[in-house]
């Protein structure tokens, strides 16, 4: 009952962070509205369907979609595309394993020296439960399922498997488990360790954790969420550090009235940058780390550096948070109403929206994500009828 009181009441609870809110008499800055470019995806081999376009990645001069197909039916099979320029696209071969492996939507990608990884899930069994596994690209290029025993990401205990990043020391994927946040650590981006009930990580007396992004930070990483307090109604964001994936530290990041929660985190100019949802919009801390990395960053450094207003009468959530190398940093919300885009130039200090090449509701079976490239942005949306892709040209700039 406690892990469903803090599922329920990170879905919900949100407050507004002091400099948020304009006064009506300061008007908006004009949305940036890039040149939206359409990007056309190869049709797939197989039983023709919808696409489900859930994530798009980007390193070492490739790009990766991924997501799946929908056959008239309603039955899903996985599927990725590749690029070298962002611009011309072809289809990545897909080698399952297993009856659900077959039946996956990918919808969480990292990419690491140029080789892909990537979550998928289908729900199935008596209870209709998610049944995750991940995908590890191999030289020749076949995005292949890693074979895994059920209870890794599933069983009594699982609660949820958020995200998968990739950094110079390998893959890390964090959710959460019976007990609270948790990770699974693998240097090779196959044979993944999971690390549940970890003291700090974990929940304990201070409350119920939850893990939902992970950015590596040389030489460790870092992982974002919240903690439910004992007896709370209002959750707390959280930050954690790790070395080597297998002892953590905990950090409390400062919230206004003790109700926000961590959601995405993205390096940018030196800079680790977290976004959260708050009552009326959306919140963001900032920390420089000092010389030794990940196990030096500490609750002194950090600092709620701005936000902006959510539009939407419902629950706001960040869905992504990612940087590009001119120091540009562009998130993707939900406000109950639809996803919307946000572009900071200042590491998170001040935002401008962005327009969407289409309107994409927030909820139901709707996505939209985004990467930078070099000189691109790609961004992938599902508006619930169909998935489409499109790219602009960095910086961004208004038209």
């Amino acid at each position: 009952m406690a892990l469903r009181r803090l599922v329920a009441v990170l879905g919900v609870t949100v407050v507004l962070l002091a400099g948020c809110v304009r006064s009506p008499a300061h008007a908006d800055p004009e949305p940036l509205r890039p040149q939206w470019r359409s990007l056309t995806l190869p049709v797939l081999p197989g039983t023709p369907g919808r696409l489900l376009l859930r994530d798009v990645a980007a390193c070492a001069g490739h790009w990766f979609v991924v997501g799946g197909v929908a056959d008239p039916e309603g039955e899903t099979r996985p599927a990725a595309w590749t690029s070298a320029d962002g611009l011309s696209w072809s289809s990545v071969p897909i080698a399952p394993s297993s009856f659900y492996g077959r039946r996956h939507v990918l919808y969480a990608a990292a990419c690491r020296q140029g080789r892909l990884g990537a979550v998928g899930a289908r729900n199935g069994g008596v209870h209709g439960n998610p049944r995750t596994g991940t995908w590890a690209q191999a030289p020749d290029g076949t995005l292949r399922e890693v074979p895994a025993p059920f209870e890794l990401y599933g069983g009594p205990r699982a609660v949820s498997v958020s995200r998968l990043v990739a950094g110079p020391g390998g893959w890390l994927v964090v959710g959460s488990r019976a007990d609270g946040a948790a990770v699974w650590t693998s240097s090779d981006g196959e044979r993944f360790t999971l690390r549940e009930g970890v003291p700090e990580l974990a929940g304990d007396g201070r409350g119920r954790t939850v893990g939902l992004d992970a950015v590596a930070v040389p030489p460790g990483w870092l992982v974002v969420g919240a903690v439910l307090p004992p007896h709370a109604t209002a959750a707390l964001p959280l930050a954690w550090t790790s070395v080597d994936g297998r002892a953590w530290r905990r950090v409390e990041l400062p919230a206004s009235d003790g109700r926000s929660q961590a959601q995405r985190v993205a390096l940018v100019g030196g800079a680790v940058v977290v976004v959260g949802s708050l009552r009326d919009g959306f919140g963001v801390w900032r920390v420089v780390p000092p010389g030794g990395g990940a196990e030096r960053i500490g609750a002194a450094g950090w600092r709620r550096v701005g936000g902006f207003a959510a539009a939407g009468p419902g629950v706001s959530s960040v869905h992504g948070l990612v940087s590009a190398a001119g120091g540009g940093l562009l998130a993707v919300t939900g406000d109950g109403a639809r996803h919307g885009l946000w572009f900071s130039v200042d590491s998170g200090g001040s935002w401008r929206s962005m327009v969407l090449p289409v309107v994409v509701s927030d909820g139901g079976d709707t996505a939209v994500a985004a990467a930078f490239g070099g000189d691109r942005l790609v961004v992938v949306a599902d508006d619930g009828a169909g998935s489409r892709a499109w790219w602009a040209a960095v910086p961004i700039v208004d038209r």
